[in-house]
């Protein structure tokens, strides 16, 4: 149940961030209407899944303290 929990937590963290640093880049570039709302979605969605991705495989790293 906690790694449950902790994932749902790290979707939601990843989805933030990815979400804002989207609308952070389209509104820099002045991109408005549907055009910036598409790129914003999936300049949102990579960053999102990198970060996810990411944090997923350095979890996943051996201990070497063992």
């Amino acid at each position: 149940m906690a790694s449950l929990v902790g994932s749902i937590l790290a979707i939601l963290f990843c989805g933030g961030v990815g979400g804002v640093v989207a609308w952070l880049v389209v509104d820099a570039l002045g991109w408005t209407g549907t055009t910036g709302a598409i790129a914003a979605a999936m300049i949102g969605m990579a960053i999102a899944f990198v970060l996810f991705a990411g944090g997923s495989a350095l979890r996943r790293l051996p201990d070497e303290r063992k």
